[in-house]
C-alpha cells in the first residue's frame, strides 16, 4: 500500500505544480457542494462522537487497558501529556489564539458584534471549535485502535476497527480502501496546519524584520522547517518527538505566562470563570446548531465550524494514531478522561490569556489595530501592545516563533510517522527512510496548497480550510462505522468482564487471605501430630 499512496500523493503534487490554479477551482467546487449539503453531517457527527466515548468512559468498559491486563504505561503522564497536546492541537493554537476571538467579537454568526455582549459569545464560540468536540473526534480513532490493535492483536491501522463487522475482509480491498483514505485525509490535515505555520513564521518574520510575507517565502519557510522535522524523524520517538514535545510545552507555557503577567492578570482569571460556564451552559446549543433561514450565520458556519469540524476529522487518524501509539497499558477510563480533559482545560487557558487580552484592548478603542490585523499578524499586533519596552515584546515574537516552529516540526514527525504505519500495514516500527519520505512530502503538499491558494487568487488560508472540509468528508463516515465497530467489540467482552485497575480494598483481602491460610495450616498441622501420637500409642 505504501507505493500506491506514494504513487497518488505524488500525482497531486504535480498537479498542483502544473495546474494549480486548477486545483483551487475543482477544490471550490467541491467545497460548496459539501458546505451546502453535508454541513448537518458535521455538525450532528462531531457531536454523537463526544456523547459516544463520554458514555464509554463512564461505563464498566472503563476498566480494560489498551494492552493485556497486566500492561502498564509506557511514557509518563507528562510527557504523555506533551506529545499529544502539541500533535493535537499545536500550531493552530497559536495561529487563532488571538485573531478567532476577535473575528467572532467584531462579526459574529448573528447580530452586528462589536458590543458588551459579543465579548461573551465571542469567547463562547473559540471554546467551542477548540474544546471537547475535536479530541472527542480523536478519541473515537485512537480509542478504536488502542483496542483492536494491542488488546486484539490485529494490526495498528483503521480497517482493524471494522472486524468485528467484516472480520477478515479488513486485509482485502476493503481495509486497504479505509486504510488509503485514512492516509489522504492525515496529509490534507497536516498540509493545513503547516500551511498556517508557514504563514505565521512569515509574518513574524516581517514584523520583526520587515521582510515581505509573500507566499513564495512561506513556501520557502515550509521547507526549510520541513528538514527540522527530517532530523527528528532520523532521531525516533523518544529522542526526536518527545523532546522536541516537551522543549515546546515549556517555551509556549512560558510565553503564555509572560501574556498573563503583564496583561490584566486578575481580568484574565475572571474571564476564564466567565468563560468556562459560559461554554458549558450553552454546549447543547451550540452543539447542534445549524442556523437555518439565515444565510449569513451558514456561511459564518461553513466558514468557521464546518472548516474546524472537517480539520478535526481530517487529522483524526493521525492525532488518533498517534494517541493510540503512545498510550498503551493505559485504561479506557484513563485514555479516554487524559485525552479529552487535560488538554481542552489548557487550550481554555491559552485562549482566555491570549484572546480576552486582545478583547480588553478591542473594548476600550474600537479603532484598535487588532481589528484590522490577519489571523497570521494577530498575536504579534498583541505583542506589541502589551505594557512592556519594545525589546521585550521582540522576545515575545521571537519565542513565538520557535514555538510555530517547533509545533510544526512535531505535526510533521508525528504525522510521517502515522503515514508510515498506514502505508505498512499497521507496523508501529516502520523504516525511517520511508518516514522520511513522508515528512517531505507532508511539507511538499503544504505549500502546493498554499501555492494553489495564491495563483487563484483566494486567500491563502482559504485554500487550506477547503482541503480539510474536502478530505474530512468520506473519512466522517468512517469514523461513524469505527464507533458501531468499537461497540460490538467490546459487546463481547461483556461476559468476562472484570475490573482491571487496584481496587483499594485489596491489601485487607490480601491480608484476610493469608489469615485464612495460616489458620488451616495450623489446624492440618495440629491435627497431623494428633495423628502421629496416636500412632505411636
Amino acid at each position: 500500500m505504501f507505493i500506491i499512496s506514494g504513487v497518488i500523493a505524488v500525482a497531486f503534487v504535480l498537479w498542483g505544480v502544473l495546474a494549480p490554479s486548477n486545483v483551487a477551482t475543482v477544490a471550490g467546487t467541491v467545497n460548496g457542494f459539501i458546505t451546502t449539503n453535508f454541513g448537518w453531517l458535521y455538525i450532528l457527527a462531531a457531536t454523537f462522537f463526544l456523547i459516544f466515548v463520554v458514555v464509554i468512559m463512564l461505563s464498566r468498559f472503563g476498566n480494560i487497558r489498551l494492552g493485556p491486563p497486566d500492561s502498564r504505561p509506557e511514557y509518563g503522564r507528562m510527557p504523555w501529556f506533551a506529545m499529544l497536546f502539541t500533535a493535537g492541537m499545536g500550531i493552530g493554537l497559536v495561529y487563532f489564539a488571538v485573531s478567532e476571538p476577535v473575528s467572532h467579537y467584531l462579526s459574529p454568526p448573528t447580530g452586528r458584534g462589536g458590543t458588551e455582549g459579543d465579548v461573551a459569545e465571542a469567547m463562547n464560540l473559540t471554546f467551542f471549535h477548540w474544546g471537547l468536540h475535536p479530541w472527542a473526534i480523536y478519541i473515537v480513532l485512537g480509542l478504536s485502535l488502542g483496542y483492536f490493535a494491542f488488546r486484539k492483536g490485529l494490526p495498528l491501522r483503521p480497517a482493524a476497527a471494522f472486524y468485528p463487522l467484516i472480520g477478515n475482509h479488513i486485509y482485502g480491498w476493503f481495509g486497504h480502501l479505509i486504510d488509503i483514505l485514512a492516509v489522504f485525509g492525515t496529509l490534507f490535515g497536516l498540509g493545513t496546519s503547516l500551511g498556517i505555520g508557514g504563514q505565521q513564521v512569515g509574518a513574524g518574520l516581517e514584523t520583526l524584520f520587515g521582510v515581505e510575507n509573500t507566499a513564495g517565502l512561506q513556501v520557502i519557510l515550509i521547507l526549510a522547517i520541513t528538514a527540522i522535522a527530517v532530523v527528528s524523524v532520523m532521531l525516533g520517538i523518544d529522542r526526536g518527538i518527545r523532546n522536541l514535545s516537551l522543549i515546546n510545552l515549556w517555551l509556549a507555557f512560558a510565553l503564555m505566562v509572560f501574556v498573563f503577567v503583564v496583561a490584566s492578570s486578575r481580568d484574565i482569571v475572571n474571564a476564564l470563570a466567565t468563560n468556562i460556564g459560559t461554554y458549558l451552559q450553552n454546549l447543547p446549543l451550540t452543539s447542534f446548531e445549524t442556523y437555518p433561514g439565515n444565510q449569513q450565520a451558514q456561511q459564518w458556519q461553513a466558514e468557521w465550524t464546518l472548516f474546524y469540524w472537517g480539520w478535526w476529522i481530517s487529522w483524526s487518524p493521525f492525532v488518533g494514531m498517534f494517541l493510540a501509539r503512545i498510550s498503551y497499558g493505559r485504561t479506557i477510563r484513563q485514555f479516554i478522561g487524559g485525552a479529552l480533559f487535560a488538554p481542552v482545560g489548557a487550550s481554555m487557558v491559552w485562549l482566555t490569556v491570549f484572546g480576552d487580552a486582545a478583547l480588553q484592548r478591542l473594548r476600550t478603542n474600537p479603532n484598535n489595530p487588532l481589528g484590522d490585523a490577519s489571523s497570521e499578524t494577530a498575536m504579534f499586533v498583541l505583542f506589541n501592545q502589551l505594557p512592556v519596552v519594545q525589546f521585550v515584546s521582540v522576545i515575545a515574537s521571537v519565542v513565538a516563533i520557535v514555538v510555530v516552529v517547533l509545533f510544526f516540526a512535531t505535526s510533521s514527525d508525528s504525522g510521517s510517522l502515522v503515514v508510515d504505519i498506514l502505508t505498512n500495514g499497521g507496523d508501529p516500527h516502520p523504516r525511517w527512510q520511508q518516514r522520511l519520505f513522508w515528512a517531505v512530502l507532508e511539507g511538499v503538499i503544504a505549500a502546493v496548497l498554499l501555492a494553489a491558494g495564491a495563483v487563484s487568487g483566494e486567500n491563502a488560508l482559504s485554500a487550506l480550510q477547503t482541503a480539510s472540509i474536502v478530505a474530512g468528508l468520506p473519512f466522517c463516515i468512517v469514523l461513524l462505522i469505527m464507533c458501531l465497530g468499537l461497540s460490538k467489540g467490546l459487546s463481547n467482552e461483556r461476559p468476562m468482564l472484570r475490573p482491571q485497575e487496584p481496587s483499594p480494598l485489596t491489601g485487607l483481602r490480601e491480608a484476610t487471605v493469608r489469615h485464612s491460610v495460616r489458620q488451616r495450616a495450623e489446624g492440618e498441622e495440629g491435627s497431623g501430630s494428633g495423628r502421629h501420637e496416636r500412632r505411636e500409642h
